[in-house]
């Protein structure tokens, strides 16, 4: 191991990983199942005892658990993972059951309660049910008790799912106010080409965005049980990492290292303050209802001087949104540069933009998206 390695397994980061109270853990399919489908209880077993031991020294944990389609592939004799969503739904209603059952069992073991928490993107999206969760998720902690969160395959729909558990797992981070998100998976590292290539090595810690530059990740998992892949946990850990929340990435079997030293795989450093819930709701949870396109005026009041969006500053509409829907604000150049709540109609707006405020009428003259309702993307 060159010494550039040894340093980067010795980073402040690793440390605050390592010494982190509240470690938010997530767990991939092919991690806790046979190809062939259905639990592997020794997999399952030894996941329990790596965050038992890190709760036995005084940490908060909460696993964020995928597995509940593959393992009913089995139990209905499927044969592999269905592709039609009624039988993904059907598999996950038994699976999610022998998951269920299987942790508490194993949690049990260590007198520790499990709380089961299943979650649809709809319940993150809708700001009302979003309070719902963060309540339901401290209360568990506080109890003492261990919240085994999911997404509730058995009544998700295309329009609703996550996609993935990786993004889960970083909504849930901020949820619960985490210390670090520990991502668990059958690869121990980012690498910087296919780790199947003998010339590729891993890449131990991404500072920065740009230390992700030239470094391509595949799009889907190879295990044929999951969906995640290793872009989906890149894309997670830079969702953690922007809200200040540092990610450690690596295999499933080098767990215990990872909930202990954290000197294995690879780590993100945070690269974003603390963002309160609503700013992060806005940033990365909610879907957004339409488009409002700005000036660079605009842009550099939203961005830079955490200013009020007004009139004057847009130059377009898109979408069919009303007041108090969320918004994405869009730059000249076409990016997406923050995400608000809007105080008008979509169709109240065409009549207003690119006017000053003393040009409206009275009942008009405030805010297109104020500053409290701004969540800046860049």
């Amino acid at each position: 191991m060159s010494s550039g390695e040894l340093a980067a397994l010795s980073s402040p980061t690793r440390n605050a990983i390592s010494a982190a109270h509240r470690v938010v853990v997530k767990i991939g399919s092919s991690s806790l199942t046979t190809a062939e489908g259905g639990l592997d209880e020794n997999r399952l077993t030894a996941l329990v005892e790596t965050l038992a031991a890190r709760m036995a020294k005084g940490s908060q944990l909460v696993l964020v658990s995928s597995g509940a389609i593959a393992a009913g592939i089995a139990p209905l004799e499927l044969g592999k993972r269905p592709k039609d969503l009624a039988t993904q739904q059907a598999a996950a209603s038994v699976g999610q059951q022998a998951l269920a059952h299987a942790y508490a069992a194993s949690f049990a073991r260590f007198r520790l309660t499990v709380g089961q928490v299943l979650l649809t993107a709809d319940d993150v999206v809708r700001r009302a049910h979003y309070r719902n969760a963060h309540r339901t998720l401290h209360r568990l902690l506080n109890l003492g008790a261990v919240p085994v969160v999911n997404e509730n395959d058995t009544v998700a729909t295309a329009e609703i799912r996550f996609g993935d558990n990786d993004r889960l797992a970083a909504l849930v981070s901020h949820l619960v106010g985490a210390d670090a998100l520990v991502l668990l998976s059958d690869v121990d590292a980012l690498y910087d080409g296919d780790p199947r290539d003998g010339a590729a090595g891993p890449v131990r810690e991404i500072s920065a965005a740009r230390d992700l530059e030239g470094i391509t990740v595949g799009t889907s998992g190879t295990s044929g049980v999951g969906t995640g892949g290793m872009a989906s946990k890149v894309q997670a850990a830079r969702v953690a990492c922007s809200a200040g929340i540092p990610v450690l990435l690596t295999s499933a079997d080098l767990a215990g290292d990872a909930l202990g030293s954290a000197d294995v795989g690879t780590v993100f450093a945070a690269t974003g303050p603390r963002l309160s819930a609503r700013r992060f709701w806005l940033a990365h949870a909610a879907g957004a209802q339409g488009r409002l396109h700005l000036d660079e005026g605009a842009v550099d009041a939203v961005l830079r001087r955490r200013r009020s969006l007004l009139a004057a500053g847009i130059t377009g509409v898109e979408g069919a949104f009303e007041g108090g829907d969320v918004v994405e604000l869009a730059g000249p150049s076409g990016s997406v540069v923050a995400r608000g709540v809007v105080c008008f109609d979509a169709a109240e707006l065409p009549g207003l933009i690119g006017r000053s405020s003393h040009e409206l009428p009275l009942e008009q003259r405030r805010e297109v998206v104020h500053a409290d309702d701004l969540a800046p993307l860049t």
